[in-house]
């Protein structure tokens, strides 16, 4: 069956892969600023309040770093959720991403934003990678962890789910993966090398397949490394018809090769709001977060 983006037109491609022409209460460049303004706010509000470590290298490259932020209460064995941020591979950085750390560390889960080398210094092969050793970097570094969540969002709901497919034992390491959230992802990358979102990333097809897991996931199942981690799928409202697609058929191609997958479109949401709104602690998504944590 034809994938329904290769009927649209370029100007129609172009508008589905571009979240800011679908936001219903700002502006496209009003939402993007807000966007960032409330990322740096949120990253400002943590550094100031939260027990934290700063720009700890996971990797040797200039831009393998972690931020870890840290409940105040000190136990040895803390669940941890890993963040990985959007902008299209291409923007976006850890400084500004600590949206969801108050709320998640008041609650005694230690948050981790990554940094990765976004394009045109990195490529997709290089993230995927540095996303990885970053996963295993806070394994080895808290081997004790009461179970390890991995959340991104956009772009970076790409890189987490890319995460299912890794070969850890090759790694080195195993890490202790307890589930997956993933907000307003992409999951087959095809679409976008007809896009300008592709300009400064160069995919060919052989790179979008490789780094796309709804690719890999119908192409060559893989046994579920752990067939009760939960996998969450969460798109908003009014994220566009291929965002909601993308979700969907991530979701159930999740379900046919026998993950423990959901599915959540929130109500009124779009693309930036699904993730700014982690900066607050009665938030729908931090509530799924802290159930699915503490189940």
């Amino acid at each position: 069956m034809s994938a329904p983006w290769k009927a649209a037109s370029a100007e129609e491609l172009e508008k589905q892969y571009s979240p800011s022409k679908w936001v219903v209460r700002l502006g496209a460049e009003e939402a993007l600023k807000t966007y960032v303004q409330m990322g740096i706010e949120a990253t400002r509000k943590a550094r100031a309040t939260r027990r934290s470590q700063l720009d700890v290298p996971y990797g040797d490259g200039e831009g393998e770093k972690v931020d870890i932020y840290f409940p105040d209460v000190a136990l040895e064995a803390l669940p941890f959720l890993v963040f990985f941020h959007g902008g299209y591979w291409q923007s976006g950085s850890k400084d500004e991403s600590a949206f969801m750390v108050n709320p998640l560390t008041a609650h005694g889960v230690a948050v981790v934003i990554v940094a990765y080398d976004i394009a045109p210094k990195g490529t997709l092969d290089k993230m995927v990678d540095q996303v990885a050793r970053s996963v295993a970097f806070v394994q080895k570094r808290f081997p004790d962890n009461k179970g390890i969540f991995l959340c991104g969002h956009s772009a970076g709901a790409q890189l987490a789910a890319m995460m299912l497919l890794v070969n850890w034992s090759k790694r080195g390491v195993t890490p202790n993966l307890k589930g997956f959230f993933l907000l307003s992802g992409i999951y087959d990358l095809e679409p976008l090398m007809y896009t300008s979102q592709n300009a400064p990333l160069h995919m060919t097809l052989e790179d979008a397949r490789r780094n796309s897991p709804q690719w890999h996931l119908k192409m060559a199942p893989l046994e579920p490394m752990n067939s009760v981690c939960p996998v969450l799928v969460i798109v908003g409202q009014h994220d566009s018809p291929e965002f909601h697609r993308q979700s969907r058929e991530f979701y159930e191609t999740l379900c046919q090769t026998g993950w423990k997958a959901s599915f959540e479109e929130l109500p009124s949401v779009d693309h930036f709001e699904i993730i700014w709104n982690l900066a607050q602690e009665d938030d729908k998504v931090n509530q799924i977060i802290l159930k699915t944590i503490f189940q």
